[in-house]
């Protein structure tokens, strides 16, 4: 792994690089705006995707050059695919595959900042070569006298320091694709987004929170075949996280060594149920369930790393979850709509106001793909990720009307949100067979 320059950190560069962003959006709605109109429904449908992807490069490209939290914000947009259109989702997704990995240098730098050492110092061994390198930070492998073999978690120079101008910046950019005939939710819904973006950042940069969160799932979350390493704190500061190293495989080199079908099971269900106990049962999820962050140990156990991105679930919101879905699960019936509105008025998304005609006849029809495919697990005893249907990707048309309808998103949603479509994703690849219990959730 070569090095790399760290992200740019200056107030000044980032925001000459957005205020180009925001002008390069505008012209490429000026250029859209002044094409023929197309008079086919199918031409016009393929000019909006190759706006939307025109518009998702010129994001992708800006927030590639930022690098830094930008990066990590376009991975997080990336998993919500009811938020922005859907070829500009495409294109932020390209972020989930980059990273900036840190030279020896400025590695040294982070150790004697904090620990006033450099890291061969501290450890029997440390292997300059990361091991593993995301957004945010990279992973070393050590030796740790007492402990053996460890992983040390190293966060960019700088990083910290970024997220306030940042989160304006992306402010700024958002407000001028809002300015474009992109279907967009509106203010109070974007705003919520981006305040809970920020918290997430927040968290994320801050390793001493993160081995708190290690501990604590440690100790309340820690289902038999589920294994949470367990940070060191001696050796453990904001910017540097040390804890034990799992000798496990990722997800993709597991499925190379074509595990059998039982062996897919066994991972799924305890994926499936460590997920449903944090989540409903303790109300503190994992928010962050990519394959990077899952270890497939030897002996059949399921390793859990990046506590960096959890979430703690109000009752209230776990019950209003819960209560739309045992809702949408209900049999047609002229009571169905009056069921999940009910739900949705007490989760906050609609307007107490809203009458049953119009959330029938005009919201249930833009939200019905993607409600029965958040529901699908549980139509089935044990149900066969095998056939998963794909997340559903919403057209404009059903932007335009959520938009024009959701009065607001709680606070936990969009964090909810981007853990499920998580979690159906790993089971999926995975294709495992997994009881579902959906009378034990759902009841």
């Amino acid at each position: 792994m070569t090095g790399a320059k760290p992200p740019r950190t200056g107030t000044l560069a980032r925001g000459t690089i957005t205020g180009i962003t925001a002008a390069r959006l505008g012209l490429a709605q000026l250029g859209q705006r002044m094409r023929p109109a197309h008079a086919d429904k199918v031409a016009q449908a393929d000019a909006q995707a190759r706006h939307e992807a025109a518009m998702g490069r010129i994001l992708f490209q800006a927030m590639g050059q930022l690098r830094g939290t930008a990066l990590k914000v376009s991975q997080i947009l990336s998993m919500d695919t009811s938020f922005l259109p859907e070829g500009v989702r495409r294109e932020l997704a390209r972020a989930c595959h980059q990273a900036t990995p840190l030279n020896r240098a400025l590695v040294g730098r982070v150790f004697r900042q904090a620990f006033g050492q450099e890291p061969e110092a501290l450890f029997i061994r440390f292997e300059p070569q990361a091991f593993a390198a995301a957004s945010l930070g990279q992973v070393h492998r050590a030796e740790l006298a007492g402990h053996g073999a460890v992983a040390v978690k190293v966060q960019y120079p700088g990083i910290a320091s970024t997220i306030a101008s940042d989160m304006r910046l992306l402010r700024t950019t958002l407000r001028a694709l809002a300015h474009s005939d992109l279907p967009l939710p509106g203010d109070v819904v974007v705003e919520r987004v981006m305040q809970e973006i920020e918290r997430t950042l927040l968290h994320e940069v801050d390793y001493l929170h993160e081995a708190r969160q290690l501990q604590w799932f440690a100790e309340h979350a820690a289902l038999p075949g589920i294994v949470v390493p367990q940070p060191i704190a001696s050796h453990t500061r904001a910017q540097v996280l040390t804890q034990q190293y799992l000798p496990g495989v990722h997800l993709g080199e597991w499925l190379r060594s074509e595990p059998t079908q039982a062996a897919r099971n066994q991972a799924g269900q305890l994926l499936w149920d460590w997920f449903m106990h944090c989540t409903f049962g303790l109300g503190h999820m994992h928010a962050d369930l990519h394959p990077g962050n899952f270890l497939f140990l030897p002996d059949g156990q399921l390793g859990v790393l990046d506590f960096g991105c959890t979430r703690e679930l109000s009752p209230a919101f776990r019950t209003g979850v819960l209560q739309a879905w045992r809702a949408l699960l209900q049999p047609a019936s002229p009571t169905h709509a009056q069921g999940v509105l009910r739900a949705y008025v007490a989760l906050g998304l609609v307007d107490a106001a809203m009458d049953v005609t119009t959330f029938t006849d005009e919201l249930m029809p833009a939200l019905s793909i993607m409600q029965a495919w958040q529901t699908e697990p549980f139509t089935e005893p044990v149900f066969d990720f095998a056939g998963k249907s794909r997340p559903p990707a919403p057209v404009a048309a059903q932007q335009k009307v959520l938009a024009r309808h959701l009065a607001g998103v709680p606070p936990e949603l969009p964090a909810f949100e981007r853990a499920w479509l998580g979690l159906m994703h790993l089971l999926t690849e995975i294709r495992a067979q997994v009881r579902t219990q959906a009378d034990r959730w759902i009841g």
